[in-house]
């Protein structure tokens, strides 16, 4: 049988399972769309879509309610959100990540032994950005009230029937949280029993966090009587919490359990929001945060791939994944050397990295025949007519440390054995997404985080610290651009995405899921833009993913982050041909039922005037249309 035919026999037959039914239905509205990780974060959104508010307002009151959830993030996380303005139809972005406290150097972390900053407990959090980043969207976007939005957290954290995936988290991370008094008052209300933690089903109450909520709000309602502005009044709550009773509380229970964070951390971290990053694909504008997060590799990789007939090798076929594969590992090299806080120096090379002749450069070094294990970081700078300071940092990045990657964090491993459920539990946790869109034009994207189990809550505030400083190297031979330092912030995976075609909004995505974010994301636009899937089927399609990147998450050794070059996870329904052919590429194949974080988008129809509605059927991410 010739290698053509049998590509063509296996697009045909993938063509043929895309026609099956998908195993969620497909989501329809003409008025309204909201999308997110938990079935009551969807209903919170749907109730404030319902009270006349926007996709801003609606957006705002579901990542409030997943943060209260656990989903698996909380308060003291960071968000990152692109929002579509229709009055004046540009594209927004919203950067509130906390940013690394005082005290919080390389060297002080090098003194404790660490190769890079913990995994979990007080010395892994930045400061708080989501409580901002709400409040900031809200003020400046939203219609309603802090009050109106909250409503429906406050009403979980009074109490809601906890369902089993955050239960047994909480359960199985029990050994940590005892270690933090604060955390095992809020999570596991049944000490001394055989099981600790709330079992699914039981009324999971969350006193203090109810209290800090309801302080937000008494002092929006204060500035309002004060005759203050709507946008006043919600940034007084978000003074009290930066700058009140709130931060004094969270900052004494966090300096209590050994944490870094100080009321000067809080009072002068601010939301910044900027001007998002775009690339041009076949006609379709793709937007993406900024380098502080690794959005950017998405685009990049995208810049490679134009220059390929991906429909003609076929969805999946050997030569497909292939060509993938290589085009991020290309980007993800760049991203792991390159990308950093740009409000610090040094100063990335993003117009180089993201420019249409770098890619180019990039794409003449994809070898055909086989995996190139050793690709390394380009040279973007004489794209932007400027000479690269750190050649000799190059010449040996592919040479540090020694050993490969052999660690895989709780949080959101990639490529272990897949038939272990607590694997797969883990693999379902993690970050979440919010999507959201309404008839006057809204349209909002946001892939929040931090906080997640095993958090430690600081003092009575019922508010869990962000774990992200992990994702900062101590060593700049790494990437000179990631070293922490206090008041930066760390390049994140985060990373939701928009993309407009003819000027309209065309889709609105994003997913959980780590270093695989923008892998999985990558693969699903390919998937509606490419092989003409809906966003359901697109949503539900099996990807791969590449474990040859430095790991952003987890471990505290140089060897626990390295690159597992030629590691690939595919689908378990991808033909024995297509396995043995990668194998003969020299990949060493992984096989697996999920091989995507749960992905949640919104398809804009202009030609019926409606909005179709994608969500995973990896996890409990939910979504409701009308």
């Amino acid at each position: 049988m010739s290698r053509l035919f049998l590509t063509s026999l296996i697009f045909i037959n993938s063509l043929i399972s895309f026609s099956q039914p998908t195993q969620k239905p497909p989501l329809h509205g003409k008025n309204w769309m909201a999308i997110t990780g938990k079935p009551l974060a969807a209903t919170a959104g749907s109730m404030i879509f319902q009270q006349g508010g926007n996709a801003v307002d609606a957006a705002c009151a579901m990542l409030a309610a997943t943060c209260t959830m656990w989903d698996v993030l909380s308060w003291g996380g960071e968000t990152q959100a692109l929002i579509y303005h229709p009055k004046t139809k540009k594209v927004i972005a919203i950067n509130a990540l906390g940013v690394a406290p005082t005290g919080a150097t390389a060297d002080f972390y090098k003194s404790k032994g660490y190769a890079f900053p913990p995994e979990y407990g007080p010395l892994a959090a930045v400061t708080p950005g989501t409580p901002g980043g709400l409040c900031y969207m809200l003020a400046n976007y939203g219609t309603m009230s802090l009050e109106q939005v909250l409503k429906p957290a406050m009403e979980l954290a009074a109490g809601y029937p906890i369902e089993a995936q955050t239960a047994n988290a909480m359960e199985r991370g029990k050994d940590r949280i005892k270690t933090w008094p604060y955390s095992k008052k809020v999570f596991l209300p049944h000490l001394g029993e055989k099981r600790e933690a709330p079992e699914a089903g039981e009324i999971f109450v969350q006193k203090e966090l109810l209290e800090t909520l309801t302080k937000m709000v008494e002092a929006e309602r204060a500035a309002l009587k004060q005759k203050k502005s709507r946008k006043e009044a919600i940034m007084a709550a978000n003074e009290r919490f930066y700058k009140g009773d709130i931060a004094k509380e969270f900052v004494r229970g966090a300096q209590e359990q050994g944490g870094l964070i100080t009321m000067n951390d809080l009072a002068n971290w601010k939301v910044i929001e900027e001007e998002p990053l775009s690339v041009n694909y076949k006609g379709i504008e793709v937007y993406k945060l900024q380098q502080w997060t690794q959005g950017p590799a998405m685009l990049q990789a995208l810049n490679i791939l134009e220059h390929f007939d991906l429909k003609k090798m076929g969805y999946n076929t050997a030569p497909y994944i292939h060509t993938v594969y290589q085009a991020m590992n290309l980007a993800f090299a760049d991203r792991d050397f390159y990308y950093g806080d740009p409000y610090f120096a040094p100063q990335e090379p993003i117009r180089g990295l993201l420019s249409k002749e770098y890619a180019k450069q990039r794409m003449g070094a994809i070898r055909y025949d086989k995996n190139d294990a050793t690709v390394a970081p380009g040279d973007p700078y004489p794209f932007e007519g400027k000479t690269n300071p750190y050649l000799d940092l190059l010449k040996n990045w592919n040479k540090s440390g020694d050993g490969n990657r052999n660690f895989l964090p709780a949080h959101d491993s990639a490529a272990v054995a897949f038939q272990d459920p607590e694997y797969m539990d883990r693999m379902w946790r993690g970050t979440t997404s919010v999507e959201a869109a309404d008839k006057e034009g809204w349209v909002v994207s946001i892939t929040p985080s931090g906080g997640w189990l095993p958090a430690c809550i600081a003092g009575n505030t019922g508010v869990g610290m962000s774990q992200r400083a992990q994702s900062f190297v101590l060593d700049p031979s790494i990437n000179p651009f990631n070293v922490i330092e206090p008041g930066k912030r760390p390049r994140v995976t985060l990373t939701p995405t928009l993309a407009l075609k003819d000027g309209k909004p065309f889709l609105s995505f994003a997913v959980q899921g780590g270093d695989t974010q923008d892998q999985n994301l990558l693969q699903f636009f390919l998937n509606m833009v490419e092989f003409g899937l809906t966003v359901q089927q697109a949503t539900e399609a099996a990807n791969i993913n590449s474990n040859q990147l430095w790991l952003s998450l987890g471990g505290t050794k140089t060897e626990d982050r390295k690159p597992r070059p030629g590691e690939i996870l595919v689908g378990n329904s991808t033909p024995e041909a297509v396995r043995n052919e990668l194998k003969n590429m020299g990949y060493k194949v992984s096989t697996g039922n999920r091989t995507s974080g749960p992905i949640n988008a919104i398809y804009f129809d202009w030609k019926h005037g409606s909005f179709w509605g994608g969500s995973s059927n990896n996890g409990e991410d939910y979504g409701i249309g009308w």
